[in-house]
C-alpha cells in the first residue's frame, strides 16, 4: 500500500493480469478472486508488490456466478490450494526484474554517449566558426593592408618625380630618404625596426608633409605586431593631431579592428559606425559596414 504498482512488459500489468485471472472463474466471490490474485501478484514479483482492498459488501458477489471449480482452480485460505496450478515464479520473477534493470542502464548509457557525442560536436562546430571569423578578420587585414601599401608606394613615387624635377635641397632629400627607408622596412615585414625609424623621423621632422603618415604606420607596426593596445594609441595620435588628414579614416577603421582582435565588440562596433558617419561612401566606411555585419 503507499507504493505504485508495477506497469509490466505486457498488454497489462501484473496486478490487472492477475485479477483477469480470477475473475473469469465461475463461482468465485470477489473477496476469493482478490485473494487468488493477491497470492498470483505476491508470487510473481517475490513479494514486492501485495495488493491490499476495503470492502464493505453484505452480500456475496460473483463476476461470473457459476459452481466453484469448473476449470480446475480452487481458491481457499489452505496455502496450497490457491497454488494447486500457478508454476512457481520466483526466480523468473527475480530475472525478468534483473533483465529490467540492464535495460535501463542500456538506455541511460547509450542516452549519455548521445550527449557526450552531441556536445563534441557542438564544441568542433564552435571552434571552427572561431576560425572562420579570425581568417575573415586576417585576410579583410591583409587586404586593407596592401592597399595602403599600394597608395603609398603611389604617393612616394610621385613625391619623388616632384622632388628629381624641382632640385630639392640637401635637407628635403635626406628628409625623403629617411622617410622611404623606414617605409621600405615596413613593406619587407620588418615592424620593429621599422617603427624606430619612423619614430626618430617624426622626432627629426615633427612638422612635414610625411609626419601624419610616419605617425600612421607606427600604429600599422604595432598592429602587425599583434600589440593592439599600443596601435590604438598611436591611431589615436593621427586623429588628434590633424583631424582633417587624408589618414583619419584608416586609422578610425584600424583602431576599430585593433578593438575586435582584443575581444572588445562594443568599442569596436562604436568605432566602426563613427567611421561609417564621418567618412559615408569611403572604403573604410564600406570596410566597416561589412564588419558591422559580422558582429554580433
Amino acid at each position: 500500500p503507499g507504493n505504485v504498482a508495477r506497469d509490466g512488459d505486457g498488454r497489462n500489468s501484473p496486478c490487472t493480469e492477475a485479477l483477469l485471472r480470477y475473475m473469469k472463474e465461475p463461482g468465485l466471490t470477489i473477496e476469493q478472486v482478490f485473494k487468488g490474485a493477491r497470492a498470483k501478484l505476491g508470487k510473481e514479483t517475490g513479494g514486492k508488490q501485495i495488493p491490499w482492498e476495503l470492502s464493505s459488501l453484505q452480500g456475496e458477489f460473483y463476476f461470473v456466478p457459476g459452481s466453484a471449480g469448473k476449470s480446475g482452480a480452487t481458491v481457499s485460505s489452505g496455502k496450497g490450494s490457491m497454488e494447486k496450478d500457478e508454476p512457481s515464479v520466483s526466480a523468473a520473477a527475480a530475472a525478468n526484474d534483473l533483465d529490467d534493470e540492464n535495460r535501463k542502464l542500456e538506455a541511460e548509457q547509450r542516452r549519455l554517449e548521445e550527449e557526450r557525442a552531441s556536445f563534441a560536436k557542438k564544441k568542433e562546430l564552435e571552434e571552427k566558426r572561431r576560425q572562420i571569423e579570425g581568417d575573415r578578420d586576417r585576410l579583410a587585414a591583409e587586404k586593407e593592408a596592401e592597399r595602403l601599401a599600394e597608395e603609398e608606394r603611389k604617393a612616394v613615387k610621385k613625391r619623388s618625380t616632384l622632388a628629381a624635377g624641382n632640385r630639392l635641397s640637401a635637407g628635403k632629400s635626406e628628409k625623403e630618404s629617411a622617410y622611404a627607408s623606414a617605409y621600405e622596412l615596413y613593406k619587407e615585414g620588418k615592424y620593429e625596426r621599422a617603427r624606430t625609424e619612423f619614430q626618430n623621423f617624426i622626432k627629426a621632422y615633427p612638422k612635414t608633409e610625411y609626419s601624419e603618415n610616419a605617425q600612421f604606420w607606427i600604429g600599422e607596426c604595432y598592429y602587425y605586431e599583434k600589440r593592439y593596445e599600443k596601435a590604438i594609441l598611436e591611431y589615436e595620435k593621427v586623429i588628434k593631431s590633424n583631424p582633417e588628414g587624408n589618414k583619419v579614416p584608416q586609422a578610425l577603421l584600424k583602431q576599430g579592428l585593433s578593438f575586435l582582435q582584443l575581444g572588445d565588440k562594443a568599442s569596436a562596433k562604436l568605432i566602426m559606425q563613427i567611421t561609417i558617419k564621418n567618412y559615408p561612401g569611403s572604403s573604410q566606411a564600406r570596410v566597416a559596414q561589412a564588419k558591422l555585419l559580422e558582429i554580433r
